[in-house]
């Protein structure tokens, strides 16, 4: 008998939609003409970049313009916190504002900033993974060049206060960047309407391939060229363009954007399904804010449950799961995220995120239900901690608030 198969790791990355690959396969066989050459074939590969600049411009409320094609989310990550304050270190503009929860391209950008002899202050989050526009605020300071919230958590999924904390940066004069990988395609974003000057996405996360990606840039911001040498992105990132990738994310964007409340309508109730099921497992607690967080998203920690025995017993039943950042797959230590919230390191260790999109069926639904509360049970049989925690010689605080 043949194991049922379930996705459930989106977060992570998602699979190239049958629309994204069809529209990306010209370009990949005949459509192989240099943009930047004046004959047709090139004006064709050139006229398919801007086509897909514009939808990713529509998709975001932006202008052609101010759209970058990068080759990551990482790329744009690091292209906007290094060249903006990079560009405003000689007026003495050398502190930037960012939160503890971070994604590594982001915290580990910050990291090579200090060293360069750039201040950070990093926020630190609630117990349920949330920022306030009132942290940000009080943080700002006459030497404050940049802020950088992202705009939904990657590992719990907590959607942040984006256009608010944009309306004070707005107000205060400090520019504001916004890691929005995971927020692309799961919650409507207009770039002008949420006060956003800069925005960092990825394809990878909405069906389009991996090794592309794009920064928002709004128009008037000049920052360093992220690579020098030829005039491709205007002349700030120089480097024969990957065609048939950038009409794939043009094309995702395109889907990923086009009905994002019925997504949300569909999704959301699977998603509490979930959630509401696996409750039900004794010394469990869900990781983020119930509500303010992406449809799709579903991180649990189960005490006495070792994350990577989770994953590997997930597996063996056919669901693709994970227990926090892909980018941090094989680290043994506890998720900096969930440290943030203030978990024992017993409690982020058993850890297990799911992330579902609109593919998965109700059947799926059930089967992650069945095989998660299988999978806990039997993990804890092995394990020492549970057993303690049964005998009452171990107590373990959930860290609920």
């Amino acid at each position: 008998m043949t194991k049922r198969f379930v996705y459930a790791d989106n977060a992570a990355t998602t699979q190239v939609s049958d629309e994204v690959l069809e529209a990306m396969l010209p370009w990949l066989k005949e459509g192989y003409g240099n943009p930047s050459s004046i004959y047709e074939k090139g004006r064709q590969a050139g006229h398919a970049i801007e086509d897909a600049r514009k939808k990713m411009a529509e998709a975001l409320g932006a202008q052609p313009q101010e759209i970058y094609f990068t080759g990551c989310g990482s790329e744009a990550d690091n292209w906007a916190l290094k060249g903006v304050m990079h560009k405003l270190a000689s007026k003495g503009k050398k502190h930037l504002i960012t939160t503890v929860f971070e994604h590594h391209a982001i915290l580990h950008t910050c990291a090579s900033l200090e060293k360069e002899g750039f201040e950070i202050t990093y926020l630190p989050v609630g117990p349920l993974g949330l920022v306030t526009p009132e942290q940000v605020a009080q943080a700002i300071r006459p030497d404050t060049g940049l802020v950088s919230i992202m705009y939904a958590n990657n590992e719990i999924g907590t959607i942040q206060p984006i256009p608010e904390i944009g309306k004070i940066c707005r107000e205060r004069g400090v520019l504001f960047h916004t890691d929005a990988v995971q927020a692309v395609g799961n919650v409507p974003i207009n770039v002008v309407e949420q006060n956003i000057d800069m925005l960092s996405m990825s394809g990878h996360k909405i069906h389009a391939p991996k090794g592309v990606g794009a920064l928002y840039m709004k128009k008037g911001i000049v920052i360093p060229n992220l690579i020098d040498g030829g005039e491709q992105e205007r002349g700030r990132r120089a480097g024969t363009e990957n065609v048939a990738s950038i009409v794939g994310l043009g094309r995702a964007i395109e889907l990923a954007c086009a009905d994002i409340p019925g997504k949300i309508a569909k999704v959301t109730p699977m998603r509490d399904r979930i959630i509401d099921a696996l409750s039900d497992i004794p010394m469990c607690r869900l990781n983020g804010d119930r509500n303010r967080r992406l449809m799709g998203n579903v991180n649990m920690s189960f005490v006495g449950a070792e994350g990577e025995a989770i994953l590997l017993g997930l597996d063996l039943r056919g669901i693709c799961a994970s227990s926090g950042s892909a980018c941090t797959t094989g680290s043994l230590d506890p998720s900096h995220v969930l440290l943030a919230l203030g978990l024992c390191h017993e409690v982020a260790h058993g850890s297990l995120r799911l992330t579902i999109s609109d593919w998965t069926t109700e059947e799926d639904v059930d089967h992650i239900i069945a095989s998660v509360k299988e999978v806990i049970t039997k993990t804890r049989e092995m394990s020492p901690l549970w057993e303690d925690i049964q005998n009452g010689k171990k107590k373990i605080s959930l860290g609920v608030e």
